[in-house]
């Protein structure tokens, strides 16, 4: 890899929670870095990341769709390294796409594209999630023995907490990881493809306002009982709740840039925890939230 002061990166979806932390922290170690975002007349988003420091001299923005997964190609150009962290949310009609996991799954496939064309790229790390990463059993009946790389979600169960949104989700970051994973070997001489599976993301970050992640996290807290469903959703599909702090997935994703020869499937996640557990923090440690007994 190049010195960090003339190594250029690529930062999707660079106005996220984790997109603006990211960036954040690359213009703190040298890194010059392109940073997309959806609309690059949106002065809230802009002026934020405007606002880091070094980002003056060393921040390029770009506009790029994850429905118009072309857009990328201008800001991936010149970059030794391309984080991809942009993914749906909510589903965008209008385009040729049906839902976000068609979207989700076609945007990896052209920004993975546009890596290997691009005469730059030596390394591409996606941003995965945990709900990828199930240890449950193929027939939903219990978990395996361990939760490790050969631990994919199967798509066919549903559970008791779950919705379509969260369902969706899992699907689409399910898909979309195992495609990058498998561009990554069909293509391992040109590029190396590294995914992190984020645990639960918690911490205050950069926005202005508390991200969906923050507040499923303290949703027992305040009462949320749209936020606790997803929550325990998500010990169901996996047994405990994996969280992690918004540094150390920053650390995590530098880590996976700056480490030679390395490629494949890693957890980001510092620890496990119940339900029950995190709701007897908050009724010892925070009586006044009025934690439901339940």
């Amino acid at each position: 890899m190049e010195s960090k002061s003339k190594c250029k990166v690529c930062v999707t979806g660079g106005a996220g929670y984790i997109g603006s932390a990211l960036v954040h922290s690359l213009l703190q170690k040298g890194y010059i870095v392109h940073a997309t975002l959806r609309n690059l007349g949106d002065e809230s988003k802009v002026g934020l990341l405007r606002a880091f420091p070094y980002a003056e001299e060393r921040l390029h923005l770009f506009q790029a769709d994850i429905y118009k997964p072309q857009e990328f190609e201008q800001a991936i150009q010149g970059c030794e390294i391309v984080f991809h962290v942009a993914t749906p949310l909510q589903h965008t009609t209008g385009y040729k796409y049906n839902d976000k996991i068609e979207a989700t799954i076609n945007a990896v496939k052209k920004i993975a594209d546009v890596c290997i064309h691009s005469g730059t790229v030596k390394r591409l790390i996606y941003t995965a999630s945990v709900v990828a990463a199930s240890p449950l059993k193929d027939d939903g009946k219990g978990y395996k023995i361990a939760m490790d790389e050969s631990c994919w979600t199967p798509c066919h169960i549903s559970f008791p907490y779950s919705n379509d949104y969260v369902e969706e989700y899992t699907i689409a970051k399910t898909k979309a990881e195992q495609e990058i994973l498998k561009i990554g070997e069909e293509n391992a001489s040109e590029l190396e493809v590294i995914t992190l599976g984020c645990g639960l993301v918690g911490g205050e970050g950069h926005l202005p306002y508390m991200t969906d992640s923050v507040m499923i996290l303290i949703s027992q807290a305040i009462n949320n009982a749209t936020l606790y469903q997803i929550l325990r959703y998500l010990e169901e599909l996996l047994g405990k709740i994996p969280i992690v702090h918004i540094e150390d997935v920053c650390r995590a994703h530098i880590f996976c840039a700056e480490t030679p020869l390395i490629n494949g499937r890693f957890l980001c996640s510092s620890s496990y925890i119940t339900s029950a557990e995190m709701a007897k923090y908050y009724q010892e440690n925070y009586p006044q939230f009025h934690v439901n007994q339940e």
